[in-house]
């Protein structure tokens, strides 16, 4: 997080890509960005368009029902034992696609994309935080619903369990923005957008959380992330012990997954949560997806989340 202080106190404009545990950082100025990484951050890219011009599949093969279960069901304890209130639950799922990782990235449409080195790819639609003439702002996302739902927008608006997950996301995220700002509101909540999800289309809950900061804070950027991550949409309430809870139930390493990515331009940041993203192991390709967990949270709805939100965005 050093080299961020330094870059962002001479006011240099670089690309940032942070692991979920902050354990792999990669931050490198624009000007020399390694030209296997490419990104879109808003309307900011560092490649070409290409429209698709050639049909895809995708196949996936999630876990089985019964082992999710299982690992919801640990979570519904420590719920039940008040050590979590919300907590997000991710898995790997192992799919196969006739597509590369630089097509997928290419052809994805999404606000937030991100090609790292033949290694992940991520198109996410969910920003993490903006930092824009001293203000920082941050847009938690929580709730998902099929646009095609009749009276969509009204059920994922009224759905006591989506509501109860989106209230608890955002008190995280006033509390986070406390810790590096001050005058904190919530200036928009519980707002929907609408998201392409391959063939289908998605509507997807957010708010909007402001607070001010001083003039200096380019000085001290990488501490400012620092106190901040992971993001709270991401983990869960209260995040430190919802954290440990993560390490001890998930069956694999989050890497970048749920890290995030933005640019530094000299004057303003913006920033992604590293959602929707693929992975290479050993030439085969791993889809991370999850969903947060409350003690209303039903199984078999869960698990069906988590396997819907594997989709290409093309």
């Amino acid at each position: 997080m050093q080299k961020i202080n330094e870059l962002a106190s001479k006011r240099e404009p670089f690309l940032f890509v942070l692991s979920y545990d902050l354990k792999q950082q990669f931050v490198q100025k624009l000007e020399e960005l390694d030209a296997d990484v490419f990104f879109k951050i808003g309307n900011q890219r560092n490649y070409p368009q290409t429209p698709r011009n050639k049909t895809y599949f995708l196949n996936k093969y999630p876990l089985d029902f019964k082992t999710y279960q299982t690992s919801l069901e640990k979570i519904l304890e420590e719920i039940r034992s008040g050590n979590t209130y919300l907590i997000n639950l991710t898995f790997k799922t192992p799919i196969e696609t006739n597509l590369t990782l630089k097509e997928i990235f290419t052809y994805a449409k999404a606000k937030y994309k991100l090609y790292f080195k033949d290694e992940f790819i991520c198109f996410s639609p969910e920003k993490f935080i903006e930092i824009i003439d001293d203000e920082i702002a941050t847009y938690p996302m929580k709730g998902t619903i099929d646009a095609s739902t009749p009276h969509a927008k009204e059920k994922i608006l009224t759905n006591e369990k989506e509501m109860a997950e989106h209230v608890m996301v955002v008190d995280l995220m006033r509390n986070d923005l406390a810790m590096v700002g001050t005058s904190v509101q919530v200036a928009k909540f519980r707002y929907v957008e609408k998201i392409k999800a391959g063939e289908e289309e998605l509507l997807q809950v957010s708010s909007k959380i402001t607070a001010k900061l001083q003039a200096n804070w380019h000085q001290d950027l990488g501490d400012l992330l620092q106190k901040m991550l992971p993001a709270g949409s991401i983990t869960g309430t209260p995040k430190k012990s919802t954290v440990n809870i993560i390490k001890h139930i998930e069956d694999y390493e989050r890497g970048f997954y749920t890290g995030v990515f933005g640019i530094f331009d000299g004057k303003n940041l913006y920033s992604a949560v590293m959602i929707r993203f693929i992975e290479k192991e050993n030439n085969q390709l791993f889809y991370k997806s999850g969903g947060g967990i409350t003690l209303d949270s039903d199984a078999k709805s869960e698990y069906e989340e988590l396997i819907d939100k594997i989709y290409l965005p093309l």
